[in-house]
């Protein structure tokens, strides 16, 4: 009978003991968000202009960055906001002089990104077919690839092995990297050195050697800048990425017929899925970005009937983060798709579960616990630190989570950890709020999946009494 009642004990304590800690104990489980999200280094780009100005008319656009400040629009641009402005520029209005280079024009750039709250992403071309290499590089005694006399001799097209070449476009991208590598409001850059605006193919491409001579420079002058590297050449493309790179393509969309030379012949059908697998780059977008560029423009899309639902799947398929549309607008039956699009694409945090004890002693540790989902289909590639923020309406004090948004990869990640309380907190009453914070700046930097953001960038949980 002893025994009994003594079990009897042991088992209405056990039971206390859990009603207790389930009444200390604060879980938070926050609404998801179904809003399209404007996040640093994702999401479509602005291309040669910024948020708020012009759209290209039609089915035009402009290889030629901007050269100046342009105008915003009288009236908001029907396109999505951007954070991510994308821009290029050729090598003769760079360095119009060798060693003479004009950096008020990406000087101009970088500040017009942040003005429109936006960062950049650059590259630097060497030449297409209306602007050719810088006239004292022609004249420099560079070896030529074609003859006037060639069918393509209208087009001074360089010798792409030649040590000259090296040289003086090696001197241009070292230059740029001294002057920008680090910059916070430089995005990434293109690795591109050969061929048309640099795109890396050429009817007088160099051997390999030539080829990883100048991705070389890249990596050598933007150590702490994220690059892309170009599609075309798969052994240079497999170099680039091994390198740490992450890649861009710029014809997403091309779903055949419109080659003369090749009738039958897609990218998105024929060339690119393989090219992917060949050149081993499957895994890439798990620690460096991908990103999209569509061949011409949406509305051409359209024209041509091509399949938009295949075009948008695939670009989810290959991980994307950031798709360059051209600054062209958007056919109006299409727009609920990119924005369905635009929800997946890059990363997207959602806050599904959040645990804390109710009552907490500043000067010590309290446990807490943490289940994020990352619904997109990349990871963050930035650093962000998570961080809880004690705020009543007399303190504020902020502290981090030691972890890395970096490895959150599509799917769940979970936090099992403690915060050190502030021992600066007086007793009282606090909401604790969570944001991520760009570490440089230590402010909100990233937009959760989750309802209840203030303007200030946080997102507010529940109250927690502080001891």
């Amino acid at each position: 009978m002893h025994k009994q009642v003594a079990a009897f004990v042991l088992v209405l304590a056990a039971l206390c003991r859990i009603g207790m800690a389930q009444d200390e104990t604060v879980v938070v489980r926050p609404a998801e968000s179904d809003e399209v999200l404007v996040n640093p280094g994702m999401g479509v780009e602005t291309f040669q202009r910024f948020n708020g100005q012009p759209l290209n008319e039609a089915l035009k656009w402009s290889e030629e960055g901007p050269l100046g400040r342009r105008p915003d629009s009288a009236a908001k641009p029907d396109f999505p906001a951007s954070s991510v402005a994308y821009c290029r520029w050729f090598w003769s209005a760079l360095e119009p002089s060798p060693g003479q280079f004009r950096w008020e024009i990406i000087d101009a750039a970088l500040e017009e990104a942040r003005r429109h709250g936006q960062t950049l992403a650059v590259r630097l071309m060497p030449y297409d077919d209306k602007h050719p290499l810088p006239e004292w590089y022609q004249k420099s005694g560079a070896r030529r690839a074609n003859k006037p006399a060639d069918k393509d001799g209208a087009i001074w097209q360089p010798d792409f092995s030649d040590p000259l070449y090296l040289k003086h476009w090696g001197a241009l991208v070292a230059a740029a990297g001294a002057r920008y590598d680090g910059h916070p409001s430089l995005d990434s850059v293109d690795i591109s050195s050969v061929g048309y605006w640099g795109e890396g193919w050429s009817d007088y491409m160099p051997s390999f050697e030539h080829q990883r001579a100048l991705i070389d420079i890249y990596f050598e002058a933007f150590p702490r800048t994220p690059l892309l590297m170009n599609f075309d050449e798969p052994r240079a493309l497999s170099y680039g990425t091994g390198r740490g790179a992450g890649w861009r393509l710029d014809c997403l969309g091309d779903m055949g017929r419109q080659w003369k030379d090749r009738p039958t012949f897609s990218h998105m059908l024929d060339f690119y899925p393989q090219q992917v697998a060949r050149a081993g780059i499957e895994e890439v977008w798990r620690r460096s970005p991908v990103s999209l560029e569509t061949c011409w423009v949406p509305e051409f899309w359209k024209e041509k009937g091509w399949d938009v639902d295949y075009i948008l799947a695939q670009a989810l398929r290959w991980h994307v983060s950031t798709l360059n549309i051209k600054s062209s607008s958007i056919p109006p039956e299409w727009r609920e798709k990119f924005e369905e699009f635009q929800k997946r694409m890059g990363y997207r945090l959602v806050l599904r579960r959040a645990e804390y004890p109710r009552r907490a002693r500043a000067g010590l540790l309290m446990p807490v616990h943490m289940w994020w989902f990352n619904a997109g289909v990349a990871p963050a590639y930035r650093e962000y630190e998570v961080a809880l923020q004690f705020r009543s309406a007399s303190a504020s004090e902020v502290v981090t989570l030691p972890v890395d948004v970096r490895k959150w990869l599509p799917g769940d990640a979970v936090y099992d950890g403690t915060v050190f309380v502030p021992d600066t907190l007086k007793p009282g009453t606090y909401m604790l709020r969570v944001a991520l914070l760009d570490p440089r700046t230590r402010l909100p930097a990233v937009r959760l999946s989750i309802r209840g953001g203030s303007a200030d960038g946080w997102y507010d949980l529940a109250t927690v009494e502080v001891n």
